[in-house]
């Protein structure tokens, strides 16, 4: 496994996401079209919270995000209410952040343990490793969920 190359590939899918946040109107990253159950900001948030979910939960150590902010966007959540401007500008410093520290914190190694935990994949996660690239799958899929939520908003990409 190449840990460099999950860790570029994850701050690309960052960056893409940050554009969205940058370009994006808040009603329509707030807006959950038909036949869906969240929105293009409530994906966003989901990504930050599942990684720390995964890699430093799961490790045994304290997350860089808020609890408030992981219950409200984990598996299972809806989005409730519209994000205020503060809230929003912390996720979009996470978004790249978030990704930053979590190379920083595998290559100090300070990943030592891991509860293994079988996902709603059915993917069993056993080490560090495993999280840090079932996470990149985990993002990947949720950047779809956003490119098809632009669409369904009537947003079109360039």
């Amino acid at each position: 496994m190449a840990p460099e190359l999950i860790f570029e590939t994850n701050m690309q899918l960052r960056r893409r996401m940050a554009d969205v946040l940058d370009q994006t109107s808040a009603a329509d990253l707030n807006r959950i079209p038909v036949g869906y159950r969240n929105n293009i900001w409530w994906n966003i948030v989901h990504m930050v919270v599942t990684q720390q979910l995964l890699c430093y939960n799961l490790s045994g150590l304290p997350m860089t995000v808020e609890k408030d902010i992981v219950k409200r966007y984990s598996k299972g959540s809806v989005p409730a209410g519209v994000p205020s401007q503060a809230e929003t500008d912390k996720v979009r410093a996470y978004l790249l952040s978030s990704v930053a520290q979590l190379k920083s914190d595998y290559e100090q190694g300070i990943f030592k343990t891991y509860n293994a935990y079988t996902t709603s994949a059915n993917v069993t996660l056993k080490s560090i490793e495993d999280a840090l690239l079932f996470n990149l799958f985990h993002e990947g899929i949720h950047y779809g969920v956003v490119l098809s939520l632009q669409k369904a908003v009537g947003i079109t990409r360039a």
